[in-house]
C-alpha cells in the first residue's frame, strides 16, 4: 500500500508540473499573438528608419528602431515642415547647380543609414548631374558613437575637403558594424587619414569638440524640418516643392519620385 501511494503522488506531481508548464505556455503563445497583432496594425517594421528625438549628449527620450524590413513607408511621403536652406557649408556629392537636391539626415552608426548609403551612392550613379546629394547629421542618442562619428567626418572635411568628408564617409559606412558602437572612437583618426587628412589634426578637432555644435545644429534643422529619424530624406524639385521621405527605401521606390522631381 505504501509504495502504490509514493506512486500516486508522483504521478500526481508530474501532472501538476505539467499544468503550470501548460499555463506558462499559453501565455507566451497570447503574448506573441497580441505583438504580431500590434505589428500589423501599427505598420512598424516597414519603413526600416530609426527614431529619437536627441543627439548624442542631449536631453530627450528615444524611440528603440523600427522593424528591419525596407519595403515601402508607412505614410505617403508628404512636404517637409520647412524647406532646407542649402549653404556652401553643405557637403555634397553630383552638380552643384543640379535642378533636384536630395537632403539625407543620417546617423553613421544607424544600420538603415548603412544599407541606405549604397542606394545614394546608385542613384547618384543613376542620375549624374541631375541631382545633388547633400548629407547632414542626425545622430541619434542611443548610438553612443554616432555623435562623435558625426563631428570625426567634420574635422576630416576641414582638413582635406569635400572629397576627404566623402571618403571617411563612405569608409565609415563599409566598415562599422553599426548599432551604437559599430566603429571605435579611438581609431577615428586613423580614419581620416585613410581619407587624406592630418591624422593629429584630426584628434585636436575630436579632443577639442570643435564641431560637437555644427553637428548638433543640423540635427536641430532637420528637426525643423520635418525630420524625426533616421535616414530622414527630403527631395527638393526645381520649382522648390519637397517631399519628406522617411527610411531605407530600395532604389526602385526612390526612382519615380526623383524622375517626378527632375520633370517638374
Amino acid at each position: 500500500m505504501e509504495e502504490q501511494s509514493t506512486i500516486k503522488s508522483s504521478n500526481n506531481s508530474h501532472v501538476t508540473v505539467l499544468w503550470i508548464l501548460l499555463v506558462i505556455a499559453s501565455f507566451f503563445v497570447g503574448n506573441l499573438s497580441t505583438k504580431v497583432k500590434y505589428l500589423e496594425k501599427t505598420g512598424s517594421g516597414v519603413a526600416g528608419v530609426q527614431t529619437g528625438t536627441a543627439g548624442a549628449g542631449t536631453s530627450g527620450s528615444t524611440i528603440p528602431q523600427a522593424g528591419a524590413a525596407a519595403t515601402a513607408p508607412a505614410q505617403p511621403p508628404a512636404a517637409a515642415a520647412k524647406k532646407p536652406e542649402i549653404t556652401d557649408a553643405d557637403y555634397y556629392r553630383g552638380n552643384k547647380n543640379a535642378k533636384v537636391v536630395f537632403v539625407e539626415y543620417s546617423d553613421f552608426e544607424c544600420p538603415f543609414c548603412q544599407r541606405h548609403h549604397p542606394t545614394m551612392q546608385r542613384i547618384m550613379k543613376e542620375y549624374g548631374d541631375k541631382v545633388k546629394w547633400v548629407y547632414r547629421h542626425y545622430p541619434l542618442s542611443f548610438h553612443a558613437n554616432a555623435h562623435k562619428a558625426a563631428e570625426a567626418s567634420e574635422c576630416v572635411g576641414k582638413q582635406a575637403g569635400q572629397d576627404g568628408f566623402w571618403k571617411f564617409t563612405d569608409l565609415y559606412f563599409e566598415r562599422t558594424t553599426a548599432g551604437g558602437t559599430g566603429f571605435p572612437l579611438d581609431k577615428l583618426a586613423d580614419l581620416g587619414a585613410e581619407a587624406g587628412a592630418d591624422k593629429d589634426a584630426v584628434q585636436k578637432c575630436l579632443n577639442s569638440s570643435e564641431m560637437e555644435q555644427k553637428v548638433k545644429n543640423q540635427m536641430a534643422r532637420g528637426t525643423e524640418e520635418g525630420v524625426s529619424g533616421t535616414p530622414g530624406n527630403i527631395i527638393i524639385d526645381g520649382k522648390g516643392n519637397t517631399q519628406l521621405v522617411p527610411g531605407a527605401l530600395p532604389f526602385d521606390q526612390f526612382k519615380p519620385m526623383i524622375e517626378a522631381a527632375i520633370n517638374s
